[in-house]
């Protein structure tokens, strides 16, 4: 690599460097349900080990806890707080972006290697996830390094690399579970087909990469499956406390059919609309789908089927049309799965497609290019931008003027491509000087038209906090609907510059200018168009508030948890050293906001959605009298409905707990907060 090469990519990864962490800390802690882990984890290695949601270890997370490891970690070394939580999240971007340079690179040269991670970088589904503490930051940068490292086996047939995309897929299932194993099914054909040594030696190497999958994703499986379920906490997202029944129910087939038990609600169904949306060929390019990912995804396919077809004369081996083959495998797989799964779906899973969608641009346009094939390649540009301006026109009120701008610049840039062909087979000027200035005019245009829309919802992604569990990127389109899936979602995001002042998600500081998280602008925080666009209203019993509409919360607080005020906190953590739990509320998310706010163990009575049966009543009953839990905290009547909205289906103990404390013991009102003090039984 030359002085100048490393340059370049010393400024690419600065310049996604800067993106991903400038004004990092004001989402606060984002998620709180994967940031109350992360505090778990960073206060007890048992925590740490299972992904419990709390030190005491009531229940886990329903995901894996390979993702919280790095944010545990960094807790631990540096203190509770929102950038301790969210910088490994940006740095794992940063390295995300930098093998996919340097594996496009590697097989079309530094241009494609460039315009693959600039148009990654730019992705705004995934400056938003790298900007949060959800698990798909994890699971995209080892989805890219397992591409990365199947590449390189198929270069010379060496076991090594295969292994080391084995160990990626391992540690992905570790991550998010069987999404991690989308792709390697194409994968695993691809060396099976191609790679450069004898078919017996290929099946070995693979048997053998199958053997380090399973063992790096299956030990913990392993160990917890043996562990004695009354000594380990409860496996969120379960029915039966078991990790293979989260594995291939909740967070596996009931993802693809709709069925999944304990969940806030059903799917579409095939081609049928439902809570997560329609599903169908065109879902990813639907109203709230298309401004997350689907900017250059129509430019893949194209490029995609245009690379096969400059390649297809090239032998068995060839590693370049391998690289098509590896990256536009991933991105079909991906793709099918993402248009047609029934279950629940939201806009920013949508980050597991950025890095195929671009690699195969920065790969096709350069081959294009190389091959003097200007006028597909001018057609893909005018295309991308006609496209552009299709999905700005669904934010008519945010820089109308932008759509425009792509629209002539792509026109300009087809011209001025059409133009070096002319140039090129003319020969025009005797020592081709107007060609050269034709090129650099086509290459500007081309990169700027494509990139401009991207690029604004980008800088409009990094500027605008986000929280809670729902989260889309880039400003509010008109039309969005409520959860996701191909029109609907609009996402929850905190509030813009001049927000109320008040403390931010999990009882943590406001950022500069005082923003308070809130429902997306224009889109009533959780519900349709038309709601407020302001701070969520008071919420249930005790006004404690809540992101998005009234009543405690998005959804009871269930999905966006509450704003803990001072008081609430000090309360909850007076006296809690002399407590397991220093309180207990219905749903991760309730719990999560007052864990953070008062750094003490917090019960998640029902797990994520209060659907869970854990703990029993008379589990519970029997926590309140040998005096392990000080407090249970009312979270606007979602106890009462056993679940999210009363949709989520799954165990209803939450409503019996919530009924058994409300006939029982004293309330408390604190700060705007309502609490029961288990401690003090109601005198008859």
């Amino acid at each position: 690599m030359t002085k100048g090469a490393k340059l370049r990519l010393v400024a690419l990864l600065a310049v996604t460097g800067a993106l991903y962490l400038w004004d990092l800390g004001a989402s606060g802690y984002a998620n709180q349900f994967y940031a109350a882990a992360a505090q778990a984890g960073g206060a007890s290695w048992k925590a740490f080990f299972f992904g419990a949601s709390d030190a005491a270890g009531a229940i886990t997370v329903d995901k894996p806890p390979a993702a919280l490891w790095p944010m545990g970690l960094s807790v631990r070394l540096f203190g509770l707080g929102p950038w301790a939580i969210l910088v490994p999240e940006a740095l794992m971007g940063v390295a995300a972006v930098g093998v996919l340079y340097a594996s496009v690179r590697r097989y079309f040269g530094e241009a494609a290697g460039l315009q693959a991670g600039a148009a990654f970088a730019l992705t705004p589904v995934a400056a938003l996830m790298f900007r949060f503490d959800n698990p798909d930051a994890l699971l995209c940068l080892l989805m890219v390094c397992a591409v990365a490292c199947v590449l390189r086996a198929l270069e010379a047939g060496r076991t090594g690399w295969l292994l080391l995309a084995g160990l990626c897929f391992g540690l992905g299932f570790l991550t998010k579970t069987l999404q991690a194993w989308l792709i390697l099914p194409p994968l695993a054909l691809l060396y099976a087909v191609c790679a450069p040594v004898r078919p017996l030696r290929r099946a070995g190497q693979l048997l053998l990469a199958g053997l380090v999958t399973v063992v790096s994703g299956g030990w913990w499986v392993t160990v917890v499956e043996l562990w004695p379920a009354d000594s380990r906490p409860y496996i969120g997202g379960s029915q039966h406390n078991s990790f293979l029944e989260l594995t291939f129910g909740y967070n596996g087939l009931g993802r693809l059919n709709g069925n999944e038990t304990g969940s806030v609600g059903g799917g579409g169904g095939p081609g049928g609309g439902g809570r997560w949306g329609e599903t169908g060929i065109l879902r990813l390019f639907g109203t709230d789908m298309g401004g997350q990912i689907a900017w250059l995804l129509p430019a893949a396919f194209a490029l995609l089927l245009a690379g096969l077809l400059l390649t297809r004369r090239a032998g068995r081996t060839d590693i370049r049309r391998a690289a098509f083959l590896a990256w536009g495998g991933a991105l079909l797989m991906t793709f099918a799965v993402f248009s047609f799964m029934s279950g629940i779906f939201h806009q920013y899973y949508n980050v597991a497609l950025a890095p195929y969608v671009a690699a195969l641009t920065g790969m096709g346009s350069v081959l294009l290019w190389r091959r003097r094939a200007f006028a597909p390649l001018a057609a893909v540009v005018t295309g991308t931008a006609a496209w552009a301006y299709v999905l700005l026109g669904r934010t008519p009120q945010w820089l109308p003027w932008l759509k425009w701008a792509v629209l002539l610049g792509g026109v300009a840039a087809g011209c001025a491509l059409l133009l070096v062909r002319r140039g090129r087979v003319r020969g025009s000027g005797r020592d081709g000087a107007p060609a050269r200035g034709a090129v650099a005019v086509a290459v500007a245009l081309s990169t700027g038209s494509a990139l401009a829309a991207p690029l604004a919802y980008t800088l409009n992604t990094v500027r605008t906090p986000h929280g809670g569990s729902i989260v889309t990127a880039g400003p509010a389109v008109e039309g969005a609907g409520r959860f996701g899936g191909g029109g609907g979602g609009g996402g929850m995001r905190a509030a813009g510059r001049g927000g109320e002042r008040f403390a931010g998600p999990g009882g943590a500081p406001p950022g500069p200018g005082g923003k308070g998280p809130r429902g997306d602008r224009g889109s009533g925080g959780f519900g349709g168009p038309g709601g407020p666009s302001g701070p969520g209203g008071s919420g249930g019993p005790g006004g404690a508030e809540g992101y998005g509409r009234p009543g405690g919360g998005a959804m009871g607080g269930l999905l966006g948890g509450q704003r803990v005020g001072a008081a609430a906190a000090a309360a909850v953590k007076k006296d809690a050293a002399s407590y397991t739990w220093a309180a207990a509320a219905v749903g991760s998310q309730n719990a999560a906001a007052y864990q953070l706010a008062a750094q003490v163990p917090v019960m998640a009575v029902g797990g994520f959605n209060g659907s869970d049966p854990s703990p029993r009543l008379r589990q519970f009953e029997a926590c309140v009298a040998a005096g392990k839990v000080h407090y249970f905290i009312a979270s606007g009547g979602a106890e009462r409905r056993g679940g999210p909205g009363g949709g989520a289906r799954g165990s209803s103990v939450s409503a019996e707990i919530a009924a058994w404390v409300e006939a029982r013991f004293t309330k408390v009102a604190v700060g705007g907060a309502t609490l029961y003090d288990l401690t003090r039984p109601v005198r008859k």
